[in-house]
Formats: structure tokens, C-alpha cells, sequence
């Protein structure tokens, strides 16, 4: 089995296919089935995985997902690159336990894993409607992956 999609709630369509596309996802689909129903995929660059949004696609409040991973190679770099794309992107910042970080900004220490050590550093960004992203720098993968 291989995730594939993951839908993202939003309330506004074209608002979040613009934001997507601005930080230049690939726009996979844009197909729209009546007035009730449209459903937008894109990918992140070199990503297997997509999203999937739209009208009629989920009944999640839209801004409800949150920890959604984007795994990077190098923190600093793609954090420079959204914000350079106009993304409010948040501070590079590493756990006080050195495990993974914790839900919302408890146990989170600003600037990189101080050894750079790969899985720990993140960093943060919210769609237009609140869904959350981290971005997770990862340099050499765990053994089996």
C-alpha cells in the first residue's frame, strides 16, 4: 500500500488552488461535476503523494487538518524559498526533547537541531484557510526507508 491523496478542507477553491500553484505544485486536476461538485489535485515537486480539494469533497471544517509533513533537504533553504513565494512561514525550530515535535509550539526551541542531526528540524506554514503544514528536514533516512 502507498499513500496516494490526502484531502485538504478549504472553504474557498480557487483561493487555495492559487496558493498551491504559487508555491509550484504541479496542477494534476480541475474537474468540476455539476455546481456542487469540483474536486482540484495537485502535487508538491517530487512528491508521490498529492492533495485533493475542492466543493463537495469532504465534510471536514475547512482549516481543520493539521501536521501534514513535507520532508525537506535542506530546513533553511525551503524556508527561504517560501517565504521568498510569499508564504508566512515560521521560525526554523528544534524539539526540547530531540524526539519529534509536539502539537502546537510546546517544546519548541528556536533554530535548527543544534548537531543538525537528520528528522529534527522543522519548520511551519498554514494554507490560506488554516490547514497546517511542517516542514521536516531529513538528510539521511531511518534504516527500511
Amino acid at each position: 500500500m502507498k499513500l496516494e491523496v490526502v484531502v485538504v478542507p478549504v472553504a474557498d477553491v480557487d483561493r487555495t488552488k492559487d496558493f498551491y500553484k504559487a508555491l509550484g505544485w504541479r496542477e494534476d486536476a480541475d474537474v468540476a461535476a455539476g455546481a456542487d461538485f469540483r474536486v482540484v489535485q495537485l502535487t508538491p515537486p517530487g512528491s508521490p503523494c498529492s492533495i485533493i480539494f475542492g466543493s463537495g469533497v469532504t465534510s471536514a471544517a475547512p482549516g481543520s487538518t493539521q501536521g501534514l509533513h513535507l520532508i525537506v533537504d535542506d530546513i533553511e533553504a525551503a524556508r527561504s524559498e517560501l517565504a521568498e513565494r510569499g508564504v508566512d512561514v515560521g521560525e526554523v525550530f528544534h524539539d526540547a526533547g530531540g524526539v519529534f515535535h509536539r502539537a502546537g509550539t510546546e517544546g519548541r526551541v528556536s533554530g535548527p537541531e543544534p548537531d543538525r542531526q537528520s528528522y529534527g528540524s522543522y519548520t511551519s506554514f498554514s494554507d490560506p484557510d488554516g490547514n497546517g503544514w511542517i516542514l521536516q528536514e531529513v538528510t539521511t533516512r531511518l534504516p527500511g526507508r
